[in-house]
């Protein structure tokens, strides 16, 4: 059975990172979205998710194709929440390796970061694990997050903000943070889907960071049109990397045209009781519960599964028609029995489309009569065995990779 958490239904739990767990869910108009639930240690925090509740704000401001925008959030109670627009496809840490279009990559990446860096967030943890490939375009997830959550509590209690490999030496070594550090962690990023290889090796994390630190990446086997720019990415001082609007410029790509902001949500911060309102873009009149959309497309299903099936036993009763005609006649009327029944089922019913689903029955039935007739009046017995024969193999195959 699904958990509910606030207006959201929770459907899977999608993964796990050091600061919570993702939950596929549906909002209350039935659509898909990523719901981020904070590990307890985190919400024990309340400092951190004052300063999240603020940050939140700012992270709305992020929008485009290759970011998952922030969407909602509530920071009270037990269990705080952030809700993300819900990217389907494979983490870049876990697709085959080198990555065919690297410069797709690249450009997505780059337009990303202008995206984040122009309404003045940085991302803090960018890594391959956060970066979603969806039909070769990358969306960027867990932006801002990082350095929000970035306290001495958080971290103490076992969130490691953060991936050494990926983390900037200014980070590592404890200096002040910008943008900057966004650029080295796209370096080192692209450095990993062009290789296959983490550009500062393997090994316990003090180790990485001091090679960060200390020693030149590894872009060995890196293309050479991209190879200088990872190298100004990776520079060990901040001053000397491009920014994210360079890094466009250099890779030939305009940023993406941002849409307007939507409306800002209410966000609960831990001091604040009142209520949370669910993400509510555009200006629909009518909002439809997650049961009624379930119930919409239940019904599109079956409509479509009725045709199917009215035109499959057209064709067969039309076929046996002239040589079985007992035959044809029993196959129109087990289907009319069955179609019966399910009208006769939808008149005792509550549904939302009893009456719809009463006039979709019986125009099936009246259809699938009226094409049977009209089929033998057109083709001989052997065309329409042939087309029967053809129409149940592809029935066969779309059921079998359904």
């Amino acid at each position: 059975m699904s958990e509910r958490l606030g207006p959201y239904e929770l459907l899977s739990r999608l993964g796990a990172g050091g600061f919570g767990e993702v939950h596929l869910a549906l909002d209350p108009e039935g659509r898909t979205v990523a719901v981020k639930v904070l590990h307890p240690h985190v919400a024990a925090d309340g400092g951190a998710l004052a300063r999240l509740a603020r940050e939140v704000e700012t992270m709305r401001m992020v929008g485009g194709p290759h970011v998952a925008e922030v969407l909602d959030a509530s920071l009270t109670g037990g269990r705080p929440y952030l809700v993300t627009r819900y990217v389907q496809g494979r983490p870049l840490s876990s697709v085959p390796l080198p990555v065919a279009d690297l410069r797709r990559l690249a450009s997505g990446l780059a337009d990303a970061l202008h995206a984040m860096h122009e309404a003045g967030v940085v991302h803090r943890d960018l890594k391959p694990a956060n970066v979603m490939m969806t039909e070769g375009e990358p969306v960027v997830i867990d932006f801002g997050i990082a350095s929000a959550l970035d306290s001495l509590s958080v971290t103490a209690s076992g969130a490691v903000v953060g991936t050494p490999g990926y983390l900037a030496p200014e980070v590592l070594e404890g200096r002040a943070v910008g943008t900057e550090a966004d650029v080295f962690a796209f370096g080192a990023t692209m450095a990993y889907a062009a290789t296959g290889r983490h550009p500062y090796g393997q090994g316990p994390a003090s180790a990485v960071a001091y090679r960060v630190v200390h020693h030149p990446p590894d872009l060995e086997g890196v293309p050479e049109w991209l190879e200088p720019l990872l190298r100004e990415c990776l520079d060990t001082d901040p001053a000397a990397r491009p920014t994210a609007a360079q890094l466009c410029a250099r890779l030939g790509v305009a940023p993406v045209p941002r849409a307007a902001p939507r409306p800002a949500p209410r966000v609960r911060p831990a001091s604040d009781d009142v209520s949370t309102r669910e993400w509510r873009p555009g200006k629909e009149r009518h909002r439809r519960s997650v049961e009624e959309s379930r119930a919409r497309h239940r019904e599109k299903v079956r409509r479509r599964w009725l045709i199917g099936s009215g035109l499959f036993v057209s064709l067969l009763a039309a076929a046996a028609r002239e040589p079985l005609p007992e035959v044809s006649l029993f196959l129109l009327a087990a289907y009319a029995l069955g179609v019966v029944s399910d009208a006769g089922v939808a008149m005792f019913s509550r549904g939302l489309y009893r009456r719809g689903r009463i006039v979709a029955d019986a125009v099936s039935v009246a259809g699938a009569v009226g094409l049977c007739f009209g089929l033998a009046a057109l083709f001989s017995t052997f065309t329409l065995a042939l087309f029967a024969g053809t129409a149940l193999v592809v029935g066969i195959v779309f059921l079998l990779s359904a």
